[in-house]
């Protein structure tokens, strides 16, 4: 493996770890949520009020911000410097405020027909129609603060620190758990207290960043420019990454969309269900395309293609050793996965059967979408954006057919099953695409035999999934297995896996 291959497996394990604390905690807040609102009227206006503000976060944050500024950010500092590199970012953070607040504001005012344009179908019901625009105008601001929070993740990503930016969630997490078990506990509106709860989680995942930045010698105080040639590169590369981002998250729009014209309910089954696929794609499949990026943008400015190309498949088969078995377990134990993370309060048994449907079919679509991350992110460390939104369009247009054709005889299952087809279209298209450019597959060789082994741990959980607690029990025996076999069929992956963790418990003992 390479230098380059090694020091993303480590930096990976640095995001995995902090993401998982994160995402275990975001578990906790999703069955506090479900207990609190169940899945109904207000957990329906919730979730389709908070999501918004989160696409923007997704266009102008991790989704686009992040990865048109790192590349640029490395290289203006390699050619020029740290002052010249840092001018760039205060540049950045100054265009991207002003451009967000004049969003906001236009929200703000016309947060009724950004809910009509987002969940047309709410017009029939005006009093969940009203509820949604309420905390619309709540939650938006949110916007600010975490796009901000954001490029404070570039900054520190492109110096080599991913513990921050990868912690930060942790905060969010934190006040949404208050604002529920608050609202629940005083008698208040549930779903206005967590909207509260996101604002002031924005604002503490900001304050966490600027310790770390002034680590890295970095201060807010100091030049910039209305005219910085950093920033007009990073727009010009940002562009059509938003374009590509904002095909992304129509696709999830359209689930919203659409799902607010199926019976109530049908928004919380998609929403529960997507948040535990989340938790394994954002422990490990998000953590692998972050490290990666810094990277591969260092390779593809210094013109090393072969290290290039043999970096991004050690990403790729990282990646898919993961999601493979992840995928296999979370089809095989949804209803009780379901039932047991949700199935109580005001979360009834129709709920966990129709969410574990739901999670079935999202699953499906687990490894491509965490394939596509070190892909995209390939093509965005060489600059390169507009073949990622043309692939994303093709995928959206996917997308769209099939979930107009399967929503009526399969209502909220139909939407999740286009969502994970037009996804695998996505990553093949996106791996053809490199192939030809570079005469090298990004497929790593391992794929196969993680196949075979996902496989194997998918017949176990079947079989196990109606004994009781026994199979939560044997969850920690199939990992186990896992590693086992990939280990002595000479996997290296499990190799990399295992010595990341060895040196991350030396490294606590020690402290």
């Amino acid at each position: 493996m390479s230098g380059q291959g090694r020091e993303i497996a480590r930096n990976t394990m640095v995001v995995a770890g902090a993401t998982l604390i994160s995402r275990g905690l975001g578990l906790v807040r999703d069955m506090i949520v479900a207990f609190t609102l169940g899945a109904g009227f207000m957990a329906d206006a919730f979730f389709v009020a908070f999501r918004i503000p989160n696409l923007l976060r997704r266009l102008f944050g991790e989704g686009s911000l992040t990865m048109a500024f790192i590349p640029i950010y490395a290289r203006t500092r390699a050619e020029q410097g740290d002052a010249a590199a840092h001018e760039m970012a205060r540049s950045a953070m100054v265009w991207l405020v002003m451009i967000l607040v004049a969003i906001t504001l236009v929200v703000e005012v016309f947060a009724g027909g950004v809910v009509y344009l987002i969940a047309p179908g709410f017009t029939s019901n005006p009093e969940l129609f009203d509820t949604t625009t309420a905390l619309l105008r709540i939650c938006f601001p949110y916007i600010i603060l975490i796009s901000g929070v954001a490029l404070c993740m570039g900054l520190l990503n492109a110096s080599g620190h991913f513990m921050a930016p990868a912690m930060s969630p942790v905060l969010l997490n934190l006040t949404l758990i208050i604002g529920a078990l608050t609202g629940y506990y005083l008698g208040l509106s549930v779903a206005e207290c967590m909207a509260w709860g996101g604002l002031a989680g924005g604002f503490l995942q900001w304050q966490m960043q600027q310790p770390y930045l002034k680590q890295q010698g970095f201060t807010w105080r100091g030049a910039w420019s209305w005219r910085d040639a950093g920033v007009r590169r990073m727009a010009l590369l940002m562009l059509p990454t938003v374009f590509g981002a904002a095909v992304y998250q129509v696709n999830i729009l359209l689930g919203t969309l659409l799902a607010s014209y199926l019976p109530e309910g049908s928004v919380s089954y998609l929403y529960y269900a997507d948040r535990l696929v989340q938790f394994p794609l954002g422990v490990f499949g998000i953590a692998v395309s972050t490290a990666a990026l810094p990277s591969l943008s260092i390779l593809a400015a210094e013109g090393k293609g072969e290290e290039f190309s043999s970096t991004l498949r050690s990403a790729m088969g990282l990646t898919l050793f993961i999601a493979l078995p992840a995928t296999a377990g979370l089809v095989a134990l949804a209803e009780p996965i379901i039932a047991i993370c949700f199935g109580r309060g005001a979360f009834t048994p129709e709920a966990v059967h129709a969410t574990a449907m739901a999670l079935v079919a999202y699953s499906a679509g687990l490894p491509f979408i965490a394939a596509a991350r070190p892909l995209v992110a390939a093509f965005y460390a060489r600059e390169n954006t507009r073949t990622p939104v043309l692939i994303a369009v093709v995928s959206l247009v996917i997308n769209i057919g099939l979930g107009l054709a399967l929503m009526g005889p399969l209502a909220h299952l139909g939407l999740a099953l286009a969502v994970s087809v037009s996804s695998a279209a996505n990553a093949l298209l996106l791996g053809l695409a490199l192939t030809r450019s570079d005469g090298h597959s990004p497929i790593p060789a391992s794929m196969i035999k993680s196949m075979i082994l996902s496989a194997g741990i998918f017949l176990g959980a079947w079989l196990t999934r109606e004994t009781s607690w026994y199979w939560l029990a044997l969850i920690p025996f199939w990992v186990a297995i896992y590693l086992v076999v990939s280990r002595l069929i000479g996997m290296r992956e499990t190799d990399m896996f295992l010595d990341i963790l060895k040196r991350r418990m030396k490294r606590r003992s020690k402290a």
